[in-house]
């Protein structure tokens, strides 16, 4: 094995790689159901009916489950900071440290604080301030995630510091400029859409699940579901548009403030005017070309600049100006282009499936005939040619339609995860871009062995917690929403106005 490989630097990348996708599986979700509870609640707040009520309860649940395993693996993510990465701690700690202490101040307050009035106060408090209580835990997670997004964006984009000249540390000079800078508010933007996108179809699969399982008894817990499942759609549509369009916006200030990793994005090995966008590549890495490409001749063009006839940086020239203003060999500052080019690519499928089958589900379910199962029979149609075989089609196009609804659950989440591979690795060699490299961020008393051995710790963990994580929302969201009155589920109808004491 190289001795790179065994390097304590790529030891705790990968410590650190594996702790931050497993942590960002629960964020998105704790951002979005938090709103969509939230949202359900204030409909009952509204309406009255017990639809809402339910549904409230039943992704509340889910959301706290979710939750509470996302808190434990942030606060392991926070403290490898100081472990691992004590070199970058203590040359960025007083800029990186400013937006975290923000987060836990004032958005980790928030949520600690009313979350607990939430679970609680169902029979103590006022409805409408019990509802508000859900609302503030929702802002508290986008808080969260706003501050923790403005270290991140430091980190791609430095701005408002000042690096001291005798200790050599760099020193927060303009807090308003690390929260504000254009690159935080679009990576803000483009995360929190994702994150909705992810909330979104995590309603619809287990949504289309019971729909599925309710097709012969409809009841009660069908009508919870039937409205959970617009819900759902309807946030996923939207966030999944919003998620393209921030996309956009994102990857052009790549384009300007790191080139290399769009160019490693898209396997663009020279500079090129217009820049062909490629769909597929296989070439030969060490002799910076392609051997086999498809590409869409001026999309990257256009992506970059908005004009397809725009110049578009390629890595080699990327690489010598790099190597130039920065010192070292031109190869040091390419990331892996297979990480890079195959992360970014899977980001973008992934999440555009889940919009796509968000819009088809919304089509579909224009009508009651997909979301009451007594309408599926046939027996509305009129007699005409093919009835007969559109009839005995309809039972395998409903099967396959909601085994759909319940694959896409997952899609998003797939996405978020390459999603951040390809921030981070495409970053590479450089922990703050253009300030601090990786290789001197690492702390320099932590040994091989002991990376390794915390290492194979966390991962064994994180294996327990998925295991313990699935087996909570398979459990409590396979059950379905319960009815707390005792009536048989098949009590109809399920829009009945209902109140409870307070």
């Amino acid at each position: 094995m190289s001795t790179l490989a065994l390097a304590p630097e790529t030891v705790a990348r990968w410590q650190f790689g594996i702790t931050t996708v497993y942590h960002f599986l629960f964020v998105p979700l704790t951002i979005s159901l938090a709103a969509i509870t939230a949202g359900l609640e204030t409909a009952w707040v509204r309406t009255g009916k017990e639809k809402y009520l339910h549904a409230t309860k039943f992704w509340g649940k889910l959301f706290l489950i979710n939750i509470a395993l996302g808190v434990v693996t942030g606060i392991v993510q926070e403290f490898q900071f100081g472990m691992n990465w004590s070199d970058y701690s203590r040359f960025v700690g007083d800029v990186f440290g400013a937006p975290l202490a923000f987060e836990a101040l004032i958005a980790f307050f928030l949520e600690s604080t009313f979350i607990g009035l939430w679970i609680f106060g169902w029979d103590k408090l006022p409805k409408k301030v019990h509802c508000a209580c859900i609302w503030l835990v929702s802002l508290g997670t986008v808080l969260s995630s706003y501050f923790i997004l403005a270290a991140n964006s430091w980190m791609q984009h430095p701005v408002g510091y000042a690096v001291d000249g005798t200790g050599g540390k760099a020193r927060l000079t303009d807090i308003w400029a690390v929260l504000t800078q254009h690159t935080t508010l679009v990576q803000a933007g483009h995360t929190l859409s994702a994150s909705f996108l992810t909330g979104g179809a995590f309603v619809v699969g287990i949504a289309s699940l019971h729909l599925w399982r309710g097709r012969r008894t409809p009841g009660r817990r069908t009508a919870v579901m039937r409205a959970s499942l617009r819900v759902g759609l309807a946030v996923a549509a939207v966030a999944g548009l919003a998620t393209a369009v921030s996309g956009d916006s994102l990857g052009q200030v790549m384009f300007e403030q790191q080139p290399m990793k769009m160019a490693a994005a898209e396997a663009l090995w020279d500079t090129s005017a217009p820049a062909p966008f490629s769909v597929f590549a296989v070439g030969d890495v060490s002799e910076g070309r392609n051997d086999v490409a498809i590409e869409v001749p001026g999309l990257l063009s256009f992506l970059a600049h908005h004009d397809f006839t725009g110049s578009v940086p390629g890595i080699n020239d990327t690489a010598r100006q790099e190597a130039a203003l920065h010192g070292g060999r031109p190869e040091d500052y390419v990331p892996s282009i297979f990480m890079t080019f195959w992360a970014f690519r899977l980001m973008i499928g992934f999440g555009m499936v889940s919009f796509a089958g968000a819009v088809a589900g919304l089509w579909l379910t224009r009508t009651k005939r997909w979301l009451d199962p007594r309408l599926r029979t046939g027996e509305e149609e009129p007699p005409r040619l093919m009835v007969t075989a559109r009839r005995e089609l309809g039972p395998f196009l409903t099967r396959w339609v909601w085994r759909a609804g319940v694959l896409t659950l997952g899609f998003p989440l797939i996405a978020n995860s390459f999603g951040w591979i390809f921030t981070e690795m495409g970053r590479q060699p450089w922990a703050v871009y253009g300030l601090l490299k990786t290789a001197d961020a690492v702390s320099p008393g932590v040994s091989t062995a002991s990376a390794a051995v915390s290492l194979s710790v966390f991962t064994l963990l994180y294996a327990a917690l998925a295991v313990v994580e699935v087996r909570l929302m398979i459990r409590f969201a396979g059950a379905g929403p319960q009815l707390e009155d005792g009536a048989p589920d098949s009590a109809e109808p399920a829009d009945r106005p209902v109140t409870f004491a307070y």
